[in-house]
């Protein structure tokens, strides 16, 4: 049987599949696959270390850039 990333266990076939979904969709069960904290504490310790390591030019370049490929996303959905 397959194990999710907290190693629970979750069924491989697609009755049991179906099932669970209908479960976490009805609130008989908690979906809690991406609910780890730790990968918010990482995440959050990451910017920090990252905000010391790159100056504020450096920054505003990185993100300049990445406002232009949003942009760029948007027009090609046209």
């Amino acid at each position: 049987m397959p194990k999710g990333p907290q190693g629970q266990k979750r069924p491989a076939d697609t009755i049991g599949c179906a099932v669970n979904v209908a479960r976490i969709a009805t609130g008989e069960m908690e979906d809690t696959r991406y609910a780890s904290q730790n990968r918010r504490k990482g995440g959050v310790a990451g910017a920090k270390a990252r905000l010391k390591s790159l100056d504020a030019t450096r920054r505003s370049e990185i993100a300049t850039r990445a406002a232009q490929s949003r942009w760029l996303e948007k027009e090609g959905a046209k």
